[in-house]
C-alpha cells in the first residue's frame, strides 16, 4: 500500500501531498486529429515544432503563394510602399482568362504598392499580385519582369534553405505545376514574413478602404474585406492567407496570439474550404490548452465577396 508523504515547511505546517496526483497532472494532452492531408503547427518565438502531419509531401499551396509575394515586395531593398502602380488590362485580362481571384479593380486605376498588398491579401487579389510583380520585377514586357519577380521569391526560399519549395507562379496560379512546398516550409515562410511589421499590420486586418486614383484624375474608392473566417472567430488570430485551388484544394497559413505566446501554422489541401478552418482552430487550442475550437462560429463574407 502506497502511503501519501509529508512534507515539512520552513513554517513548520504540514503538507500531504497525494502521488496519483502528480502523473494526472503531467499526462500530456492528446494531438489533434485534423482532416487536412497536411498540417503544422510552430511557436513563433521559438520555431519548435507542435505539430506535423504530411511534411514529407510536396503539395501545391494556390494563394497562399501570396505571403511570400508580400513579403518579397516588403524586403526589397529601396521599395517606396507609396509608389503609384498601374493596374493595367494586362494584369485584369489575366486574372479574368485564369479564373483567379480578384479584388475587383478596374483596369487603369492607380494605387500605392501599399494599397495593392492589402488588395492582394485580404481578398486575394491576382491582378493586384501580377501588378506588384511587374512593378517589382526586371525586363522590358510585363511577363519577363514577372517571371524576373517569381526569381526574387525564389531566392528567399533558397537563403531560408527550404529545399521542398518552388515557384512558378506569383498568385498560386501554376502554369506548370512547379508551385509547390510542404507544410513545415511554407510556415518557416510565414515565420519569416512575420518578422515584418507592416506585414503584421496588413494580415490580421479586416477591412481596408483604399482611395485610387481613375485614368480621369479622379478619385475611386474601394474597400477590400478579408477572406481569412479564422480572423474574428477564433480569439487572438492575427493572420494570415487564404488560398484554393483546384490541386491545391482549400489551404490555409494562420496565426493567433494569446498572452505572450504566438502559434503560427498551415493546412494543405484542407478537406473543403470551412474545415480547414476548423483544423487550424483545433491546433491552435493544442497549442494554447484550450477548446475554441468545439464553439468557434466562423464569421460571414459580405455578399459580394468570393471565398478563397
Amino acid at each position: 500500500m502506497r502511503r501519501a508523504a509529508t512534507v515539512v515547511l520552513t513554517g513548520g505546517l504540514l503538507l500531504t501531498v497525494s502521488p496519483l496526483a502528480a502523473p494526472a497532472q503531467a499526462a500530456a494532452r492528446p494531438k489533434p486529429v485534423i482532416s487536412g492531408a497536411g498540417g503544422y503547427l510552430m511557436d513563433l518565438k521559438t520555431g519548435k515544432a507542435l505539430f506535423s502531419k504530411g511534411d514529407t509531401t510536396r503539395r501545391q499551396m494556390a494563394s497562399t503563394t501570396k505571403l511570400v509575394t508580400a513579403i518579397t515586395v516588403l524586403t526589397t531593398k529601396g521599395v517606396d510602399l507609396n509608389r503609384k502602380v498601374a493596374v493595367t488590362k494586362t494584369h485584369v485580362d489575366y486574372q479574368k482568362r485564369e479564373g483567379g481571384s480578384h479584388a475587383k479593380i478596374i483596369a487603369g486605376d492607380k494605387f500605392t504598392i501599399r494599397q495593392l498588398l492589402h488588395a492582394m491579401m485580404l481578398e486575394s487579389g491576382c491582378e493586384a499580385a501580377y501588378a506588384l510583380a511587374d512593378a517589382l520585377g526586371k525586363g522590358s514586357t510585363p511577363a519577363t519582369r514577372a517571371k524576373s519577380f517569381i526569381g526574387m521569391m525564389n531566392k528567399k526560399a533558397v537563403d531560408l534553405k527550404l529545399k521542398n519549395t518552388k515557384f512558378d507562379s506569383f498568385d498560386g496560379i501554376s502554369p506548370g505545376g512547379k508551385n509547390y512546398t510542404t507544410p513545415s516550409e511554407l510556415t518557416k515562410l510565414a515565420k519569416y514574413a512575420f518578422g515584418n511589421k507592416t506585414f503584421r499590420d496588413i494580415v490580421k486586418a479586416k477591412e481596408y478602404k483604399a482611395t485610387a486614383t481613375a485614368p480621369n484624375g479622379r478619385p475611386r474608392y474601394y474597400t477590400w474585406k478579408n477572406t481569412n473566417l479564422l480572423l474574428g472567430s477564433y480569439k487572438g488570430t492575427v493572420g494570415v492567407k487564404t488560398g484554393t485551388g483546384t490541386a491545391a484544394g482549400p489551404c490555409l497559413v494562420f496565426a493567433a496570439t494569446r498572452g505572450s505566446k504566438t502559434y503560427i501554422g498551415v493546412i494543405l489541401k484542407g478537406k473543403d474550404v470551412s474545415t480547414r478552418y476548423q483544423d487550424a482552430a483545433k491546433l491552435l487550442d493544442y497549442g494554447f490548452g484550450s477548446t475554441t475550437a468545439k464553439t468557434m462560429k466562423l464569421r460571414s463574407l459580405p455578399a459580394g465577396v468570393q471565398a478563397d
